[in-house]
């Protein structure tokens, strides 16, 4: 059961001049922000807030249009309107690709999901050669040919990121990295094992909204950004070993980063 809308929300300024459908949204959000209505919540009906508030119905649906827009409602048939569940992971960035986690056979997956108390998953698995696109072949030095292996991160069984990585085919072909399972510690452990030694690694991130076949890939909402990160990896040659071209759900990470202040 719901509380009363008048327990939670707040009623219309008639000397406003935002229209009535965008104060209902303010409202609702603000309940949301506030935690009146917590994660996995039903909101008050149509017709309760349509008796709240004494305006249309079409009002009322506006109102609601905008959060879901926003990403933060998704409606469920016959049933209602309920509040998205939003479960962030720590992305440790000073920490996730540190060797000692690849010497215990851990992936920056697998840390990650470890430090947010989340069950991993691998899915969507392609290892294919290919042309690199003219951005990766610049990253990699010039690269003709590459090999990629395409997946997909589930935390918990919800799709979070969709990750592509570029290795020169020089380097990877015939070696384990070549293959579905690339064995403990990724294909990080690999490449050192095949003596690039890894140096440091350079993201650059951005957030921008989602292609369609982002939208179905990860599951997202309406409304939800992605965030698209491009990380190369560089050996102790200076050579740069792999590109991995990721986007991930917005509203499942937050990017936390230590940085030395001199």
């Amino acid at each position: 059961m719901t509380s009363s809308p008048s327990a939670l929300l707040g009623a219309l300024d008639p000397t406003s001049d935002r229209a009535v459908f965008r104060q209902i949204a303010d409202h609702l959000r603000e309940a949301i922000d506030k935690g009146r209505f917590t994660e996995g919540a039903k909101l008050p009906s149509e017709a309760e807030l349509v008796e709240h508030y004494g305006v249309s119905r079409m009002t009322v649906r506006n109102a609601i249009s905008i959060l879901q827009g926003e990403g933060l409602v998704h409606a469920e048939h016959g049933k209602g309107v309920y509040v998205r569940p939003r479960p962030p992971v720590r992305r440790l960035a000073s920490d996730r690709f540190a060797r000692r986690h690849r010497e215990q056979g851990k992936s920056a997956f697998t840390v990650e999901a470890e430090a947010a108390g989340s069950r991993p998953e691998v899915d969507q698995l392609e290892v294919r050669e290919e042309r690199p696109s003219q951005d990766i072949a610049a990253r990699l030095g010039g690269a003709r040919k590459v090999l990629v292996r395409r997946r997909r991160y589930l935390l918990d069984g919800r799709p979070v990121e969709f990750a592509s990585s570029h290795l020169p085919l020089d380097l990877a072909r015939n070696t384990p990295i070549a293959q579905p399972n690339p064995g403990p510690g990724g294909i990080y452990a690999r490449l050192e094992k095949l003596g690039h030694r890894l140096e440091r690694f350079e993201e650059e991130v951005r957030a921008r909204m989602p292609a369609p076949a982002e939208v179905k890939t990860l599951r997202l909402a309406a409304g939800v950004p992605v965030i698209h990160l491009i990380r190369t990896a560089y050996d102790t040659e200076g050579r740069a070993v792999e590109v991995c071209d990721t986007v991930m759900a917005a509203d499942a990470y937050v990017l936390a980063y230590q940085l030395p202040a001199e």
